[in-house]
């Protein structure tokens, strides 16, 4: 079996299993974090960083981590190609020597896994009406409906055979941004690129670090840390949804309750008499003649 047919076995059956039909995926970091318990976060980092995938071998917990940009059609390939990556357990040896640029079987299968699970042949084919005209607004459409780079969405389209492989090399030059400049979604755009350029904490970390406020044993300051946002602005908007610390009343012991505690003074009193007889003698005139 190819790499390009593991990866698109594994994206139809991660459907299947998840119950997400053919349909173009929505937030996708919501889809993987509540579909595989995986958490995700998207960080500043490096103007060459894209995305890493992380696993703790002692607790087998996965994260997937995903750069902040302004090109979101880049960030969601980004966090599907990481998916494959965690569901094909490629795991990393830190150690390991290497070009990291060299573009491995398991990066080939895992850059199939995000194309065939971001755009299914099935729902592509649902999307395009028969016998219509494969132009470069087809093009665009498609980015838009599936929310995929040009290049990802003219592979789909053809491997679907919708196009020759002249026109797919023509268009895989193109921009996301072109697209939508010249068939007028860029205020889309523009939301899109919004969202993808704000860090973004993993959704059950960010709920027990509330849930903890709340009790009163975590700070705003590390929910804000966190989010990457002002602790006014955090305080006001859990303030908004009505998320206060809980107000927990000292109690105080009524002296009524308290036991009776028996106290024997009896050698304290033998000690302090003691000194008295050493200080008296000391003190003594004495009769020299």
């Amino acid at each position: 079996m190819t790499a390009e047919t593991e990866g698109s076995a594994s994206a139809a059956r991660f459907r299947q299993d998840h119950h997400l039909g053919v349909q173009p995926l929505g937030d996708l970091a919501e889809v993987i974090e509540q579909a595989t318990g995986i958490d995700v976060a998207v960080l500043d980092v490096g103007p060459d960083e894209h995305g890493l995938t992380m696993r703790d071998p002692a607790r087998g917990t996965v994260f997937i981590g995903v750069a902040r940009t302004r090109n979101p059609m880049r960030q969601r390939s980004t966090l599907a190609h990481e998916l494959g990556h965690a569901l094909f357990e490629d795991w990393v040896d830190n150690d390991r020597g290497g070009d990291w640029s060299d573009r491995s079987p398991a990066e080939i299968r895992a850059d199939a896994f995000a194309r065939h699970l971001l755009v299914p042949a099935r729902g592509l084919r649902e999307f395009i009406t028969a016998g219509s005209t494969i132009g470069l607004s087809a093009l665009s459409a498609v980015v838009q409906r599936f929310l995929v780079s040009p290049q990802i969405a003219a592979i789909a389209l053809r491997q679907a055979g919708y196009l020759d492989e002249a026109t797919k090399q023509e268009w895989m030059t193109l921009s996301a941004r072109q697209l939508a400049a010249r068939f007028g979604w860029t205020d889309q755009y523009q939301a899109l690129q919004a969202s993808s350029d704000r860090r973004r904490a993993p959704q059950r970390l960010l709920a027990r670090a509330i849930t903890g406020y709340v009790e009163g044993v975590l700070p705003a300051q590390a929910i804000a840390t966190l989010r990457g946002i002002s602790l006014e602005t955090l305080v006001e908007e859990l303030g908004e949804a009505g998320v206060t610390p809980a107000e927990r009343p000292i109690a105080w012991a009524d002296p009524a309750e308290l036991p009776d505690v028996h106290v024997d003074l009896a050698a304290l009193d033998e000690d302090l008499a003691a000194a008295d007889d050493d200080s008296q003698e000391t003190t003594a005139p004495r009769n020299d003649r």
